[in-house]
């Protein structure tokens, strides 16, 4: 599986691919330059079950630490995956 980042000037995503299929995809909005809000979370029903929430969880998680960023999860999926992870937990704002 394939995670992708998509940046754009106040908006961006990251999506799942498999097979060039899109398997799910977290949607963030910038909050100024040091951090970033996760807005949604969703994965296909035909994916379900196979760990691309968290996959695409952990590439979020691990973007911010690479750019010294700091998350604010108000995605419900997102906030659950990363108040569960101890590493997840230092990206929080």
């Amino acid at each position: 599986m394939k995670i992708e980042q998509i940046d754009e000037i106040k908006k961006g995503f990251f999506q799942a691919l498999e097979n060039d299929k899109i398997a799910g995809k977290i949607e963030y909005t910038w909050a100024g330059r040091s951090k970033f809000i996760i807005d949604h979370t969703e994965v296909d029903p035909n994916f379900k079950g196979q760990g691309v929430g968290k996959k695409l969880i952990k590439a979020t998680v691990d973007f911010a630490k690479e750019n010294k960023l700091k998350v604010i999860p108000l995605c419900p999926f997102a906030k659950s995956v990363i108040e569960k992870e101890p590493e997840f937990q230092e990206v929080l704002a």
